[in-house]
């Protein structure tokens, strides 16, 4: 099948003709996405509403699985734990004389630069809404593409600040785990309590540290495991060997516990920009189907 144009018009006129068409699409597209925009950021302020700094905040487990390495809880209030009391037993941290485990008393605010981070994002979304709603020309389809493109890195860093890992803001535990003066008793040298957040749950790791020591060797080049035909040590964690620079010293990890807590207003947090992030996406190929664009590139 077939179509045609009767009477019949020269390709010029035709040209012309699909050009008014797709502006008329074009416009009413913008017109139409100019509700969604409302939407998107009720569903922002939303987020934000769940991060902000209300009483009496989300008390949350830290009890390490299948041991009594880490027992305690901690509460967060918007960006911040405020309070905590966790009690560790590390076989490389023996407790004080006559108690059984390593108290450690939060006594002044821990920030989370994470949230820090995603509150900004949020809060720039925002921003790029209003600009598109108000500040700019909502019916010039160059200029809302742009805006829509910019939305949609936005809310994707802000996802990927949820999600956490090394390269998100506060994730390396070497730069950024509590001051000494943070807890009572105060946090000795040897210990490292960092708090950051993955995939919208709470991750406290705790390690305690020592300076780099010279490998196991003997006279012959041989280790005393290996003379013995043991084989070489199998690691306790996964930053066995690995040498940090950590408040100006260079240290190792003798031993890792990693405890995690689901926090509710986080995983929501984590769910909302999720969709937000479909429907910004939608609208982006809807928009750049009628443009012309090639968004392969933006994928």
């Amino acid at each position: 099948m077939s179509a045609t144009v009767w009477p019949p018009i020269s390709h010029e006129q035709l040209m012309k003709e699909e050009e008014k068409s797709l502006a008329c699409e074009l416009e009413w597209l913008l017109n139409l996405l100019q509700e969604s925009l409302a939407s998107l950021k009720s569903g922002l302020q939303e987020c934000v509403a769940l991060l902000a700094p209300k009483e009496p905040g989300s008390t949350l487990a830290l009890s390490s699985l299948r041991s009594e390495s880490v027992k305690g809880f901690v509460t967060r209030i918007g960006t911040r734990i405020i309070k905590g009391d966790i009690n560790l037993r590390l076989t490389t941290l023996p407790p004080p004389r006559s108690l059984s485990s390593y108290p450690v008393h939060l006594q002044y605010p821990v920030p989370l630069p994470q949230l820090t981070a995603l509150l900004t994002l949020l809060n720039q979304a925002l921003d790029i809404i209003d600009i598109s709603r108000w500040t700019g020309d909502p019916h010039n389809g160059a200029f809302i593409s742009g805006q829509l493109r910019l939305l949609a890195d936005t809310i994707g860093e802000a996802q990927q600040t949820l999600k956490g890992g090394e390269d998100v803001v506060g994730g390396k535990w070497w730069e950024d785990a509590m001051t000494e003066d943070t807890s009572s008793p105060s946090v000795p040298p040897s210990l490292s309590l960092h708090l950051s957040i993955a995939d919208a749950a709470l991750l406290l790791h705790v390690r305690t540290l020592a300076p780099p020591s010279a490998p196991e060797s003997s006279l012959t080049g041989l280790s005393l495991r290996t003379r013995l035909g043991l084989g070489p040590r199998p690691p306790v964690h996964d930053e066995l060997g690995q040498v940090f620079h950590y408040r100006g010293e260079e240290v190792t990890v003798k031993e890792k516990v990693r405890v995690e807590s689901q926090d509710p207003s986080l995983m929501a947090v984590l769910a909302k920009l999720s969709a937000l992030g479909h429907a910004v996406g939608g609208w982006r190929l809807k928009v750049g189907v009628v443009m012309g664009e090639d968004l392969e590139g933006d994928a």
